[in-house]
């Protein structure tokens, strides 16, 4: 009953807001789901699923929840280095714009923290970034561009004091970072991707999804990537096969395109 009840709920929610928690690791989506139910004082999906409809409000708290929402900037700060040093210098010698994308971005540390790295190499009105994320609250946070001090725990000196300004416990970005970054909402399992990417960072995301669902969405990155782009992923999410995605390990965690193998479909 349990279980039937439980599929039908994921089947319901996919049907109206789009988003596939089938996708997600069944254990920890179901362990959070009934943390959030019991906190919100229902007895099961179905009371949850009907009073989303009812309340816009428990329904966002509820999409809020499930998506994960957890970064600061310069996470795992010597993988940033590596980006810094070995990977966009031969990118950015090409001498033209390069195409970026931060992929599930949360909050905004990932692609604001590589529009700080870049400003080292170019003017900052030459840097555009692209960066996504499902959750549109997460996005409108990282829109404002104001953190509490925990997201700057990683980030050099020299960089929280030329882009921050300190408020209280809060730290406010400066307008010319945050107008390196173009911010837009998408689903990376249910949407099309833009093509022609020198780099996309998705990091410490997919390892809540199901193998399946990482599989399609490191094939759908690989097509999105030109011939020699990156994929830079997180530090507990090395992929094992990745020629089987046109990829090669150039670094730990970093994947380069390559062309001539065949892709997944």
């Amino acid at each position: 009953m349990y279980e039937h009840e439980y599929e039908q709920f994921i089947e319901k929610v996919k049907q109206y807001t789009g988003i596939d928690l089938a996708q997600y690791k069944e254990t920890q989506m179901k362990r959070r789901l009934q943390a959030f139910y019991d906190k919100k004082g229902y007895t099961s999906f179905n009371q949850l699923y009907l009073a989303m409809v009812k309340d816009k409000k428990l329904l966002a708290e509820f999409l809020d929840r499930m998506t994960i929402n957890v970064s600061e900037f310069y996470r795992n700060r010597k993988r940033w280095e590596v980006l810094e040093k070995e990977i966009l210098p031969p990118l950015l010698q090409k001498n033209e714009p390069l195409k970026l994308w931060s992929a599930a971005c949360s909050t905004g540390e990932e692609p604001y923290t590589l529009a700080m790295i870049l400003s080292k190499y170019l003017p900052l009105s030459k840097i555009r970034i692209f960066a996504t994320d499902i959750d549109e609250s997460a996005l409108l946070r990282a829109k404002t561009g104001i953190y509490h001090e925990r997201s700057l725990q990683e980030i050099p000196d020299e960089m929280k004091k030329k882009y921050f300004f300190q408020e209280g416990k809060q730290y406010i970005l400066s307008d010319e970072i945050k107008q390196t970054v173009v911010f837009q909402k998408q689903n990376l399992l249910a949407d099309s991707f833009l093509k022609d990417y020198d780099l996309i960072i998705c990091r410490n995301v997919l390892i809540y999804f199901t193998e399946e669902a990482k599989a399609m969405i490191y094939s759908k990155f690989s097509k999105a990537l030109k011939n020699g782009g990156y994929l830079f992923v997180g530090s507990t999410e090395q992929i094992f096969n990745p020629s089987l995605y046109d990829l090669k390990n150039q670094q730990s965690f970093f994947y380069k395109k390559t062309s001539g193998l065949p892709l997944i479909k």
